[in-house]
């Protein structure tokens, strides 16, 4: 598994890196980001839900091949939840099939308490390291039809954890559905499998969103059921609502 996981990243990074020459005389460059804030902070990843409010930031700069950091925090008490620094590259074969490959290094962190020698309880926070490769490729129909899947390898990089994590997923995708002049919609509904060391899963996910035209404000939920799984988690069904605030701007690149 090591040496097929190797593989993949030299195969990623041999894209990324001719895809970065060949999109050298690009002279626009893209900066993104967005604040959302949501009453539950859910992943699709079980054990690492926070299952509280929670505030992520997330950022994106680059052209095709692109930096994507990820900071996720607990409202609650202000500590992180996570860190997840996204490399992606985006590619396309004519105008409607189009590849994603990603790749990243991230930070789990949870609060667990334990106790010094009197006896007294003390909070620490636990920070685990991962690192992850995925693709994505998505075919679309038209402007609101499309069919994608996802293929993601996790692996735990420190003692006592999870260490192998695969998830294959499918992806119908319905977009600019036009709920007024003003306001359009999307839905993702999401069928996976997941598997962790030798527990698995299948699970159901959707993602809505709803999006006010020329405004910086978006509303976004998700809901996440296990079908049949003997994966531990702390939560079965999942659902969260948050509100978004993008900020958006192009820049070009001067000699």
């Amino acid at each position: 598994m090591k040496k097929l996981f190797s593989v993949f990243l030299m195969l990623f990074l041999s894209v990324s890196l001719f895809a970065q020459e060949a999109d050298s005389n690009e002279k626009i460059n893209n900066f993104s980001a967005v604040v959302t804030l949501q009453n539950k902070g859910i992943s699709t990843i079980p054990n690492l839900t926070l299952g509280k409010p929670a505030i992520i930031f997330d950022m994106k700069l680059g052209r095709k091949l692109t930096f994507e950091p990820q900071f996720r925090f607990s409202l609650e008490t202000a500590k992180p939840w996570a860190m997840v620094f996204w490399w992606r590259y985006y590619g396309s074969v004519g105008n409607k099939f189009k590849i994603t490959y990603h790749t990243n290094y991230s930070l789990s962190y949870k609060t667990i308490t334990t106790f010094n020698s009197s006896g007294d309880p003390l909070e620490l926070m636990k920070t685990t390291r991962y690192f992850v490769g995925a693709i994505s490729p998505n075919y679309q129909f038209n402007r609101n039809i499309g069919i994608g899947a996802y293929l993601f390898y996790s692996r735990g990089l420190d003692p006592n954890m999870t260490k192998d994590t695969y998830m294959a997923s499918f992806r119908p995708t319905f977009t600019n559905i036009l709920i007024t002049k003003n306001i359009v919609a999307g839905i993702v509904p999401e069928i996976y499998y997941l598997k962790m060391d030798k527990k698995d899963g299948i699970f159901f996910n959707s993602r809505f969103s709803v999006n006010l035209k020329n405004n910086p404000f978006s509303f976004s939920g998700l809901i996440n059921n296990p079908i049949k799984s003997d994966i531990p988690s702390e939560y079965n069904f999942l659902w969260n609502v948050g509100v978004s605030y993008t900020f958006s701007k192009k820049y070009s690149e001067v000699n």
